[in-house]
């Protein structure tokens, strides 16, 4: 039954690899649930309401992708478009949280028209192909920052804005670290599932360090809002008419071309772009999109959008509105668990997302890091020592140690040395 629903033979998968993209998909967004509700409840807005509309909002938006769509995408509240909810609308220009949510609902109704007209899918088709392949690489660089960020690699930098944390060998980052070395070593050995397997493991490591801890609290849902727009407020005065026009075609295009550009990459990185540059059932997608970020907004949320930790199931071999489907499945059951994926923490994630932007491992894996942190460190140092770090640490670990040249190991070796003196405090730039 699901092979003719989802067509999963044709699309060259099997029930269980897309059960575990889903959740893998899952375990790496589901920092929103708890990040979403923080952030609107800035602008006086119910914690637990806006979980609970998170979750609804999700999984209505993905199970409309899975099963309409019959695309590996996951959809939730979107990251950037929250932010300006509360701090641009609501605290910055002085309107409720119900007119910042009528303003999405009409933002969600114009997209669902715009999808009946095919301008959607459009876009994402005229795109050419250089900019389709540099979106991929940008948003992939993009999400192994987030990455590096919310492991407390990376830190604001008064003379180079971000820079690499003196204290990264501790705590958080240095168990993002281990986990970026465990993950890497289940990839390069080609383990299913290395992903969710590495995140697993990660947040395991991190309980008797303290990093990971039970976040406690009720399992039972909060019902969460229903319909609490204030179009009244749009026609009190002609600035907040004018203010409103204005937001509503903001959300417009953050919503349009964030969705389009997860779209593209995504689907790049699952192979299924056609020859003629299209995304199969794109306008399908997009309508998914739209639908969500309505009834997001009837139940409390900012704007829904696809996402680009998608990326991490489409790592794992989903290919089908399955992957989707169980993303949507799992957003439902967390409304009766939200202490539990509360519990989990960024370092545990983090993996996941700095490696999804990775393609190959053993060779790749080392490359891309140093690229990463001597952008995100603002170190070409820095970036040297993580990736021959890396190289030597996964050749080795993988049995390819015949790979590592002698004087790689030395270079190894003193990095290794400056690693220690560092932990010890005894290193001196």
């Amino acid at each position: 039954m699901l092979d003719r629903i989802f067509h999963l033979k044709e699309k060259g998968t099997d029930v269980r690899t897309e059960i575990l993209a889903g959740v893998a998909t899952f375990m790496t967004l589901s920092y929103i649930l708890a990040v979403n509700p923080s952030i609107l409840s800035d602008t006086g807005m119910d914690f637990g309401k806006v979980f609970s509309a998170t979750a609804i909002s999700s999984c209505i938006a993905c199970l409309l992708m899975g099963f309409y769509a019959n695309l590996p995408f996951a959809l939730s509240a979107g990251m950037g478009a929250n932010a300006m909810f509360a701090y641009t609308v609501c605290i910055g220009m002085g309107h409720s949280w119900q007119w910042a949510l009528s303003a999405i609902l009409l933002e969600g109704l114009v997209f669902i028209a715009l999808s009946f007209t095919h301008v959607r899918e459009a876009i994402v088709t005229c795109i050419p192909e250089s900019l389709k392949k540099a979106i991929g690489v940008g948003i992939g660089f993009f999400i192994a920052s987030i990455g590096l960020k919310n492991a407390g690699l990376i830190i604001a930098s008064e003379g180079t804005i971000i820079a690499l944390n003196p204290d990264w060998h501790n705590g958080t980052g240095g168990l993002a670290l281990l986990g970026v070395l465990i993950t890497g070593l289940l990839l390069a050995k080609r383990v299913k599932g290395a992903l969710l397997i590495g995140m697993v493991v990660t947040a395991i490591l991190g309980v008797p360090l303290g990093i990971t801890t039970y976040r406690g609290g009720s399992y039972l849902p909060t019902a969460p809002y229903f319909c609490e727009f204030a179009f009244s407020e749009i026609f009190a005065s002609r600035k907040s008419l004018t203010d409103f026009i204005v937001i509503v075609f903001t959300f417009l295009y953050f919503d349009m071309f964030d969705t389009v550009g997860c779209l593209i990459a995504c689907a790049g990185k699952s192979n299924i772009i056609q020859p003629d540059g299209s995304v199969p059932n794109a306008n399908r997608a997009l309508f998914s999109d739209a639908v969500g970020t309505v009834v997001g907004s009837i139940f409390g949320s900012s704007t829904v959008t696809t996402y680009i930790e998608s990326s991490v199931g489409v790592a794992e071999g989903g290919r089908s509105g399955l992957t989707a489907v169980t993303v949507g499945v799992l957003f439902l059951i967390s409304l009766f668990l939200g202490p539990l994926f509360g519990s989990i923490p960024s370092a545990a994630t983090a993996p996941a997302l700095i490696l999804v932007g990775v393609e190959d491992y053993t060779e790749a894996i080392p490359a891309f890091l140093t690229i990463i942190f001597m952008v995100c460190a603002s170190s070409v140092s820095d970036g040297i020592m993580f990736g021959v770090m890396t190289y030597v640490l996964l050749k080795a670990l993988s049995g390819r140690r015949k790979e590592i040249r002698g004087m790689t190991w030395i270079v190894f070796g003193i990095f290794t040395l400056k690693v220690v003196l560092d932990y010890f405090g005894l290193f001196v730039e």
